[in-house]
């Protein structure tokens, strides 16, 4: 049972990049739009996608939770938005950071980008910028589109029409690269969300994953939600030899023996592909991930003798 188990974790960590590539293909099914310049506006737009995937993208299928739930905070007739919030609590509960590691074509676009051969840095003594993103998503997504609000009592998506890079990324460049009519009314507030798109892409280059880390407030909400998620990380310290490597290999700083279930993890794998004696797994329900093993060495134990 643990092997079949050590193997279905592998064999998940190994093929991300596919299960990534998958993700984002399904976020943006309709690729015909990116010629004609439309936005798809079908009924799946209702429906929120899991990860940062911006409802302005021609190909979208979906709408952005976060641009979702702001449009909802900043109508004039503001009600809490039951659906939306209830709907990120699930998914948060479901599955923790693991969307953000599996699931989103953002952090998807960051790792490709991070493949470009140059040198790399460590993010490990910026590790006080993780906070920010936290500030990001009670400023920038909640406050500020309820407490700045114009003569009709409607508030601007801060975050969604400031901050966000993935709208100019799959929104604005496409629909402008091809409809003259949007490209004569970009402005002053497109060059600098353009600035910014282009700063995370250099960054992109250099540090791994640098707005998930630091900015993203979807990936500061699955965080919080990550220590109670039922998808978690599970270390088996029968089999742990203390080697290093798995925390070696996390490129999100994480010590995976001392916190299976950091709101920084984004159940990656790459510590599961790392460690040489397979203590490292996924598992799915409560707890904390430290797992005492006695029970199935003892099995495994009684296996053996039973063979010999």
């Amino acid at each position: 049972m643990a092997r079949k188990e050590k193997t279905k974790s592998n064999l998940l960590a190994k093929c991300r990049g596919w299960i990534q590539a998958g993700a984002t293909l399904l976020t943006n099914i309709h690729l015909p739009n990116f010629l004609k310049g439309e936005i798809y506006k079908g009924k799946g737009k209702t429906v929120c996608v899991p990860g940062l995937n911006c409802y302005s993208c021609p190909a979208a299928s979906g709408a952005c939770p976060i641009g979702s739930f702001q449009a909802i905070v900043g109508s004039s007739k503001f009600k809490f938005s039951y659906y939306i919030t209830g709907f990120l609590i699930l998914l948060g509960v479901l599955f923790g950071r693991f969307i953000c590691g599996f699931l989103c074509p953002f952090g998807w676009f960051q790792e490709l980008l991070h493949k470009i051969p140059t040198k790399k840095f460590s993010t490990k003594k910026l590790k006080p910028l993780t906070y920010v993103k936290y500030f990001v998503l009670l400023f920038f997504v909640v406050l500020l589109p309820i407490l700045v609000v114009n003569d009709v009592g409607m508030g601007d998506p801060f975050f969604c029409k400031y901050l966000c890079p993935q709208g100019v990324l799959e929104g604005a460049i496409p629909l402008s690269a091809v409809n003259a009519g949007i490209r004569s009314a970009l402005g002053v507030l497109f060059s600098w969300k353009l600035t910014i798109l282009l700063i995370v892409i250099a960054l992109s280059v250099l540090f791994y994953r640098p707005f998930c880390k630091w900015i993203c407030p979807l990936g500061a909400l699955y965080a919080l939600l990550n220590k109670v998620s039922l998808f978690q990380m599970k270390v088996d310290k029968n089999k742990c030899i203390s080697c290093g490597k798995c925390a070696y290999a996390c490129k999100m700083d994480v010590d995976v023996t001392k916190a299976p279930n950091h709101t920084e993890c984004i159940r990656c794998g790459m510590c599961v592909k790392a460690c040489p004696t397979n203590a490292i797994s996924y598992r799915y329900g409560f707890g904390d991930g430290k797992q005492n093993c006695k029970l199935n060495k003892e099995m495994e134990n009684k296996k053996d003798e039973k063979t010999n």
